[in-house]
């Protein structure tokens, strides 16, 4: 298993290992390992400092081979270079179609994003070399466009993980080939050198001709047969993973704080305890009311259904009349009291910053409507 990452980003060694590699010189070893480290001969019973377990065991058995039918539902992965790909096909319009219906509840319009639901769509390829260094830029902006270096991956993901709220592996092969297809023209990504309108028509036969903006963005190049000699080459120079700039290993200074000693910053959650806060502007189409609608209603389809609307999360879902009994049996405060707390696998407020009064509302219309 190999790990690539963006020729953006630095990664610094950690202090223990530094010291572990200073110590290398007490046993004789060679610089022959896939990261670029140090391999030991086992002598006189033992690995380096560690000994090595010399019983013999056995027999071992590995029960029986498996069968074609096993190998068949186990391999459902899509290469980069095609292989794996399904048989089927989908447009943009169809593709558009399904986002509403399975994915703008979590993603937003056009995939703009919502909260604690990542963005789709972004083509700002500039934005992935972001320091956040003392206010002076935003975050990258990691989106389909600007990141993602193979369309194959996005096409197996939506196929094997979505759609979240309505349960995963339940999209068609030309379902999953449509959303690939409506998410490919929203971040003006073209096939075979043309742009994506309505009527595009995304297949097995032209998926690879996706020209996906970063496909050359990524350090080292795993794939085919001088993998394991490029990942290799690639970690086994420091250049490549060394801390920017001076490293500093005692009394620090804060060099965006003149003269101050540095100190360690301790992240709760890593999507909102950043300085600058992330940019959450999302420009979306002002949603007019709907004099129809019931007190809690609107929010409930806008950030609670993709759990609540069916009965595959595991919570209440809204209709399940015994359900929402039990639920309702310690009265509506307790009920609450909890939903702001968080419960299980809902996040406290079910990951939103809605008052109490408007949680109220709306475990009050679910209610209501599993009577």
């Amino acid at each position: 298993m190999y790990t690539f990452v963006h020729k953006s980003i630095k990664l610094s060694l950690a202090a223990g290992l530094l010291l572990l590699a200073s110590s290398s010189f007490a046993y004789e070893g060679k610089k022959d390992a896939i990261d670029g480290g140090m391999t030991y001969p086992t002598k006189d019973g033992k690995y380096t400092a560690y000994s090595v377990n010399d019983q013999k065991v056995g027999p071992i058995t590995y029960g029986r081979k498996a069968t074609e039918g096993e190998l068949k539902a186990w391999d459902t992965d899509i290469r980069a270079d095609g292989v794996g790909l399904p048989e089927g096909k989908g447009s943009v319009e169809e593709g558009d179609e399904l986002y509403e219906k399975h994915c703008v509840i979590c993603h937003g319009d056009f995939g703009a994003g919502g909260k604690g639901y990542p963005t789709l769509t972004n083509t700002d390829i500039a934005s992935l070399k972001n320091q956040r260094e003392y206010g002076k830029t935003d975050a990258p902006h990691r989106a389909i466009g600007s990141y993602w270096p193979t369309v194959t991956t996005l096409l197996w993901y939506i196929k094997d993980a979505m759609p979240y709220a309505t349960g995963t592996k339940s999209l068609t092969e030309d379902e999953s080939y449509a959303l690939t297809a409506y998410l490919l023209s929203t971040n003006e990504i073209k096939v075979d050198g043309k742009e994506l309108d309505d009527e595009f028509v995304l297949s097995k036969d032209n998926i690879l001709k996706a020209e996906m903006p970063n496909k050359d963005g990524f350090v080292p190049n795993i794939d085919g047969a001088d993998g394991p000699k490029n990942v290799k080459a690639f970690l086994s120079d420091g250049k490549n993973y060394g801390a920017i700039g001076k490293r500093c290993m005692k009394d620090c200074k804060d060099p965006g704080a003149t003269g101050k000693e540095a100190k360690a910053v301790f992240i709760n959650d890593p999507r909102t305890d950043v300085t600058p806060a992330f940019n959450e502007e999302k420009s979306l189409p002002l949603v007019t009311k709907d004099s129809a609608a019931k007190p809690g209603q609107a929010d409930y389809e806008a950030s609670c259904a993709a759990c609540h609307g069916n009965d595959q999360m595991g919570a209440p879902d809204l209709g399940n009349k015994e359900a929402w009994a039990k639920v309702m049996e310690k009265g509506i405060d307790k009920v609450v009291a909890s939903a702001v707390k968080g419960k299980g696998a809902m996040p406290p407020k079910g990951g939103t910053d809605f008052s109490d009064d408007k949680l109220k509302a709306i475990i009050e219309y679910m209610y209501s409507q599993s009577k």
